[in-house]
């Protein structure tokens, strides 16, 4: 397949900067998620690599060769895109054809691969159906086997799973992701939903006006985001600001406004440094007694707190809670006979690896 080379690409729309000199490199065979808000340049750079945007500057080059400034139709790229795009009046098998049919394949040769790539969806004898009698997540397998069908070295998916319902898109990353790996085609994907990106990519890029913020492997990006915006758009956190006491003994102290001091096995800035700390709402427990049951207490971060809201949610339980310093999330799964009630003082802990430092 094809490895993927974005240097120092910068695009301008008068004043503004849908893309700042962004460089990536999406290796062979690779799953790549582009992640971030709305405006913040992942699509421009999706519809640039597939030859629909143009850059101001930089080069996007395709096994070494520049194809920046080439037709779209010569980049050998497939595009799913989140409406699919299907032609209504076509067939099933009409619809994958088309690319290969603009090319003038012979029909036996259309035939042959129409049939393998149906297979490959799980859409074997649907060949004569018109988009409109599929469903949601078929007519999703049939862009997808249009796109794939003109064995493309480069596949770019554009919000392909954004029109499904919850359920049958859950279905649907487990079916796509391993379509892409039997292909094993390098595959970029552009999403907003955070789920998405954790369960479809081999590495995910963060983006934020125009620029990638973080880059590397969604566990790496989730548990050790490098600042307050990865770690936020990343999923639901817990931020505490405080002073940095330095690090004796590999163990790290941050003092917060009210005194309470938060200890971290990270590394910190000199001592006396403003810092920013945050912990994932599942690494926080949530009990009455001391200490988390089962452990020494030592090494534990607990702070006394006051149960303003529980949130049941079938599988879990989302806890908003009062500390002195700041009011926490805490992740709870639903396997408690109690629960924890509104106005019920509790103790909230967890352990120094999971308070991650901020940069600023």
């Amino acid at each position: 397949m094809s490895t993927v080379d974005i240097q120092q690409v910068t695009k301008t729309y008068g004043e503004v900067y849908a893309l700042d000199q962004v460089s990536l490199t999406f290796a062979d065979r690779e799953f790549f998620g582009l992640l971030g808000p709305s405006g913040s340049g992942k699509t421009t750079l999706l519809r640039s690599i597939a030859g629909f945007v143009t850059p101001t500057m930089g080069q996007i080059l395709v096994d070494g060769a520049d194809v920046s400034r080439i037709p779209t139709y010569k980049r050998d790229v497939g595009m799913v895109f989140q409406n699919y795009a299907l032609f209504p009046h076509m067939t099933v098998f009409e619809n994958i054809a088309y690319p290969l049919s603009v090319r003038k394949t012979k029909s036996a040769e259309i035939k042959s691969r129409v049939e393998r790539i149906l297979d490959l969806v799980q859409l074997g004898g649907y060949g004569s159906r018109r988009p409109r009698e599929l469903s949601g997540g078929q007519q999703q397998r049939v862009a997808l086997a249009r796109a794939l069908v003109s064995r493309p070295r480069v596949l770019l998916l554009d919000e392909p799973l954004g029109a499904l319902d919850r359920n049958l898109r859950q279905h649907m990353q487990i079916e796509l992701r391993q379509i892409q790996r039997e292909v094993g085609i390098t595959t970029i994907l552009v999403t907003h939903d955070q789920e998405e990106a954790l369960t479809l990519s081999d590495r995910i890029a963060i983006f934020r006006q125009g620029k990638v913020v973080q880059v590397g492997r969604p566990d790496d990006v989730y548990e050790n985001p490098r600042d307050a915006f990865s770690a936020e758009f990343f999923g639901s956190t817990n931020f505490l600001k405080g002073v940095s006491l330095g690090v004796q003994g590999g163990i790290g102290a941050v003092e917060l406004p009210d005194g309470t001091r938060i200890f971290t096995n990270r590394a910190l800035p000199h001592s006396g440094s403003s810092v920013t700390l945050t912990v994932r709402p599942e690494k926080v427990l949530i009990h009455r007694e001391q200490q988390p049951a089962g452990t020494s207490g030592s090494q534990w971060n607990i702070l006394p707190a006051n149960v303003i809201q529980p949130v049941y949610m079938g599988a879990s339980v989302t806890y908003q809670v009062s500390t002195p310093p700041s009011t926490f999330s805490v992740f709870q799964q639903n396997r408690e006979t109690r629960r924890f009630e509104a106005g019920e003082a509790v103790k909230i802990s967890w352990l120094p690896q999971h308070t991650v430092v901020l940069d600023d």
